[in-house]
């Protein structure tokens, strides 16, 4: 993709520093994100919140923190340029917008959601308006998912943009307190906001495509990943 936006004003680095706790507690959004990944990866990501490295504080060296940030170089140019460029497209068509931000993580992290692994992949929080990712997520979306390429990663920012917005238009609050209300509507609410995160991202991809920000393949390659990962 032709993105080159560098602008870290609302970006947070806390790779380096893990914070790791007693255990994962996750909100709601947490868990339902957990749930999801569970289904379309296969594998139940409650159970790795088990995982006794979780209950262990531990610090990177100097030397550690800036081997993997250059071997994460690019992907971070990705997330950042997709991110500032997600915000700039609805900043000018909501006027009532404002910033989420961006915080970079490795392993484990607090959030205003709870802690939080990086097993549970991306992730927006609501409650402190940032999205959440490990870059790591981005190797695993081409080794495993046949998902590779910039389009793709940008993406994934793109959907956690979505859930912003959605936060910010009202509708988040609005499905939380109908799922309140009825209990047995909860999972099917929460697919809708998926989906909806998800055509929201469609919308930015739709504007990077008429905005000529697509190289050649961009769009085939993610076509691609939604039947690797299981989903229609």
């Amino acid at each position: 993709m032709k993105l080159d936006d560098d602008d870290r004003s609302n970006v947070e680095d806390r790779r380096g520093s893990f914070a790791r706790g007693a255990g994962v507690k996750l909100g709601l959004g947490g868990t339902v994100v957990l749930l999801v990944l569970s289904v379309v990866f296969k594998q139940d990501m409650f159970a790795l919140l088990g995982d006794p490295e979780l209950s262990a504080s531990t610090q990177a060296s100097p030397q550690q923190v800036a081997e993997r940030q250059a071997s994460e170089v690019d992907l971070e140019r990705t997330a950042v340029s997709s991110f500032n460029d997600a915000q700039r497209v609805w900043g000018r068509a909501v006027d009532r917008y404002r910033p989420a931000r961006l915080v970079l993580v490795w392993d484990a992290t607090r959030s205003g959601c709870g802690d939080a692994a990086a097993e549970m992949g991306p992730f927006y929080c609501p409650a402190d308006q940032r999205v959440y990712i490990d870059l790591g997520f981005y190797r695993e979306l081409a080794a495993r998912f046949g998902a590779p390429g910039e389009f793709a990663q940008a993406y994934v920012i793109a959907h956690e943009v979505g859930h912003h917005l959605q936060a910010v238009l009202g509708i988040e609050p609005k499905v939380r307190a109908a799922q309140r209300r009825d209990p047995s509507r909860r999972n099917a609410l929460s697919v809708l906001m998926e989906l909806q995160a998800d055509c929201l991202a469609g919308v930015w991809g739709r504007s990077a495509q008429e905005r000529d920000l697509l190289d050649p393949g961009d769009l085939e390659q993610w076509l691609a990943a939604p039947p690797a990962v299981g989903a229609d």
